[in-house]
């Protein structure tokens, strides 16, 4: 039988016509997946070690600061403003001391999320202190997830033992946070057993009832006559920090640090107003 289909073939071939089986086929056009699809099957490839798509980075000079680390920026600002305050008794904040300034740390985050637990982290710690006569601003941003490991360690540098922390609701969010990232990077938090003046919990106290709410803009406006113009609202900095990573343009990290250098700014200035007793 295969002889009999060996010689056909042969007079096929002889007579110029191409045996069904020999013709080639035309490849089919493959369906265009769904973009939902498309995006699990990238993510599936790259955590397959495949090759990812390609995407788009901002220029590095276009992030705010300057790169101290692999995935870490640092800003620092020096201004005349907010004053620093006297030494002064912090029994406003319910503490039973005598505060130096030269211990005072400000501090305030910018993070992924406003709900907390352990998936949020901060993209961003800005920390302010009074230094050679003048408000100091610094400010960590990491620019890659790989980055947070090296900003917390810059951030516990700057701590002394007997540093007495300042934020505006820290005590219950930026504080929790920061221990909870430093606890799953298995580092030493440095912030345990330190002194922390919440200045919410005054403001609350003084002006619950009198102001429609607490929160640190109505503080600030009213307080200090403070009122941001092109503000970045904080509960948009996600969305700026993670369109960056996603190949996004760096311009709104700019928005989102002069955001926080504000919140470090007017921490300082209503600070100062409660060591006054003008508070």
């Amino acid at each position: 039988m295969s002889a009999l289909a060996d010689k056909l073939r042969g007079l096929r071939q002889q007579a110029g016509v191409v045996s069904p089986a020999a013709a080639p086929v035309p490849a089919r056009p493959r369906p265009a997946l769904p973009d939902n699809i498309a995006q699990l099957l990238g993510i599936r490839q790259r955590a397959q070690g495949g090759t990812p798509r390609r995407r788009t980075i901002a220029e590095p000079g276009t992030l705010p600061g300057q790169t101290i680390a692999p995935g870490l920026q640092l800003c620092e600002t020096r201004s005349a403003w907010p004053p620093m305050p006297p030494a002064f008794h912090a029994a406003f904040a319910r503490l039973e001391e005598t505060i130096d300034p030269s211990r005072l740390v400000l501090f305030d985050t910018e993070t992924t999320g406003l709900a907390g637990g352990t998936g949020t982290r901060a993209f961003m710690i800005g920390v302010g202190d009074w230094h050679e006569g003048g408000f100091r601003e610094r400010q960590l941003l990491i620019t890659t997830l790989a980055g947070e490991a090296a900003m917390l360690d810059c951030f516990a540098s700057w701590l002394r033992p007997d540093a007495v922390l300042v934020s505006y609701n820290g005590k219950s969010y930026d504080s929790p946070l920061l221990k909870t990232r430093f606890r799953l990077l298995q580092r030493a938090c440095p912030l345990e057993g330190l002194a922390h003046i919440d200045l919410l919990h005054p403001v609350r106290r003084r002006w619950r009832g009198a102001w429609e709410n607490c929160r640190l803009a109505t503080a600030e406006r009213q307080l200090l006559q403070v009122v941001r113009e092109d503000d970045l609202p904080g509960s948009e900095a996600p969305a700026a920090w993670l369109g960056f990573l996603r190949g996004g343009s760096a311009a709104p990290l700019h928005r989102v640090a002069r955001h926080n250098s504000q919140d470090l700014r007017s921490l300082g200035g209503i600070l100062h107003r409660f060591a006054m007793g003008e508070g």
